[in-house]
């Protein structure tokens, strides 16, 4: 089932998502109607707060840049109550969007290797690093469960000439061909 993505103005994006485990009532359910809902939004990534869930939950899949960087060819995922361990490399800065925040791109700077410790939907912990897009993408998607959007990243001063964009984002007045929730309603 595609769920409405939960956009700007929604106080679940700004909570700290709660761990899970095992026995979270319908997990299997829930992980195949995000991939559905990301899919459907063409999202690469989509967090559990994304939906209105404030548990430690993403998914993510790149492999469709496999083209553009092989080491995606097999980068479909579950992170389940993940932990950044700790960030490294270059600052590296690229324009990201968010289903959260439609019609919104900007360039956020972020570290071009992460270590992580995380659960799949089996419960098996795994520690990984990644580097380049794959990590980019999983600290965007982190940023979700810890209460943070990518527009945080940005200068006081580029917040606010986003501001009317915010607002309206809030609002609902955006054009998406995805189903949305729109804070209040």
């Amino acid at each position: 089932m595609i769920l409405p993505v939960t956009i700007y103005g929604d106080p679940v994006l700004r909570k700290v998502a709660k761990p899970i485990d095992a026995e979270y009532k319908g997990l299997a359910e829930f992980i195949e109607n995000m991939w559905a809902t990301m899919y459907h939004s063409d999202g690469v990534g989509l967090a559990a707060p994304q939906v209105g869930r404030s548990v430690r939950i993403f998914v993510v899949d790149a492999t469709g840049l496999a083209d553009e960087e092989p080491e995606l060819a097999d980068f479909k995922k579950v992170f389940i109550n993940a932990e950044i361990i700790e960030r490294f490399g270059d600052d590296e800065g690229m324009n990201e969007g968010c289903l959260s925040l439609p019609g919104l791109r900007e360039d956020v700077t972020r570290k071009t290797e992460i270590l992580i410790r995380y659960q799949d939907e089996n419960f098996v912990e795994h520690e990984e690093e990644y580097s380049g897009f794959a990590a980019r993408v999983i600290q965007h998607e982190y940023d979700h469960l810890e209460g943070k959007l990518f527009v945080d990243h940005l200068s006081p001063l580029r917040k606010r000439l986003l501001k009317g964009k915010l607002t309206n984002i809030s609002k609902g007045k955006v054009n998406v061909g995805y189903k949305i929730r729109i804070p209040g309603k």
